[in-house]
């Protein structure tokens, strides 16, 4: 396996942002761990507030998955719903809320450790280091990891098998859809217990989104809790065990995703009817 550290700065420079305007602060150390509370869900961002500068983008939402559930936020546009997902990840720090994973409190760690902790996070954009091939994505995404990471390699490659046959080549040859799918294979490297995922149909094909829709069932029925910001609201709640309408960044209507289907008014004002 090629060494997928070497030279990495010379060769892509999205690996060292030279234009380092992004929310995460690589620089801030992690606080303490603290016990969860008792009949948590597997994991909860509870009462969450906060925002950039002075501003709150979150007024007290709630947002939460068991174990190998899926979860899809959708609301409209500057509802909050990827800051949410930012302060679930520890890129935003709440000023007020908690976030917690597994019986653990995680609220003072950092990205980093999140990850750690078992935590995958695909973004919107900027999501594959485009000039490294589709195979040392997936080997940046093991960084974590000390042990053989072959078999997961396998496994994303079983699970994506139109990427798996362009390994050798740039991620940045790749379709937009294909592109989606080396970002969350390489996310699940990690081997996290929690995946969560921005957005990750926007801008493909209805084939290629329904075949990721597919792809995400299955990562659920492994055992991985998915929490998910999906603009095709309709077709996310058609998957979603459990669904959120964040309105100004506070809940809206909370239900699972047929109850949300099935409710005129939801229907009528997120859902185009």
């Amino acid at each position: 396996m090629s060494d997928p550290f070497a030279n990495r700065g010379n060769r892509d420079a999205s690996i060292v942002n030279p234009r380092p305007a992004g929310t995460a602060d690589g620089t801030r150390g992690s606080g303490p761990v603290q016990p969860g509370r008792a009949g948590d869900p597997f994991l909860i961002g509870e009462a969450m507030r906060g925002g950039y500068g002075k501003a709150d983008i979150l007024n007290g939402c709630t947002l939460a998955v068991e174990k190998g559930q899926i979860a899809v936020i959708v609301g409209p546009n500057g509802a909050g719903k990827s800051t949410a997902m930012k302060a679930i990840f520890g890129m935003l720090t709440l000023r007020e809320g908690s976030v917690r994973l597994d019986g653990q409190d995680i609220s003072a760690l950092n990205p980093q450790d999140r990850v750690r902790a078992g935590m995958g996070f695909v973004p919107q954009v900027a999501n594959v280091f485009p000039t490294m091939t589709v195979e040392e994505n997936l080997e940046m995404g093991a960084y974590i990891r000390n042990d053989d990471v072959r078999a997961t390699m396998a496994q994303v490659y079983d699970l994506f098998p139109a990427v798996a046959d362009k390994r050798r080549q740039n991620a940045g040859e790749l379709s937009g859809g294909q592109r989606q799918q080396v970002a969350v294979g390489r996310a699940l490297m990690t081997q996290p217990k929690l995946l969560m995922l921005d957005e990750p149909t926007a801008g493909v094909s209805p084939i290629v989104m329904d075949e990721l829709f597919d792809r995400i069932i299955e990562i659920a029925r492994s055992g991985i809790s998915i929490l998910m910001v999906e603009q095709n609201a309709k077709q996310a709640l058609d998957i979603a065990d459990v669904g959120y309408v964040l309105v100004q960044g506070a809940n809206r209507y909370t239900g699972t995703g047929a109850e949300l289907m099935a409710d005129p008014e939801v229907r009528r004002t997120f859902l185009g009817g």
